[in-house]
């Protein structure tokens, strides 16, 4: 049940940036497109951010986990599922 709350209050917030900002759902293609482009990259900010303050190397991170997640599996690409 947490995770439909959660993800009727991110939609919420959403929905009042989107009012603030005057666009209107469904957004225009390209809109929605740069949007979920931010939300993917921005689900990568708190692991990052927690690697640089604990003082783990970060390269390895975004050349893999970071880049996996956002690229999704390439072609080619014959590493298990994470």
């Amino acid at each position: 049940m947490k995770p439909y709350l959660l993800s009727l209050a991110a939609g919420l917030l959403v929905g009042v940036i989107y009012s603030l900002l005057n666009v209107r759902s469904p957004a225009p293609p390209t809109i929605a497109l740069v949007g979920l482009l931010g939300i993917l990259l921005g689900e990568q900010i708190v692991p990052l951010a927690k690697r640089l303050y604990a003082g783990e190397p970060v390269t390895a991170y975004l050349r893999e986990d970071c880049a996996r997640h956002v690229m999704g599996r390439l072609p080619g690409d014959e590493s298990p599922k994470a």
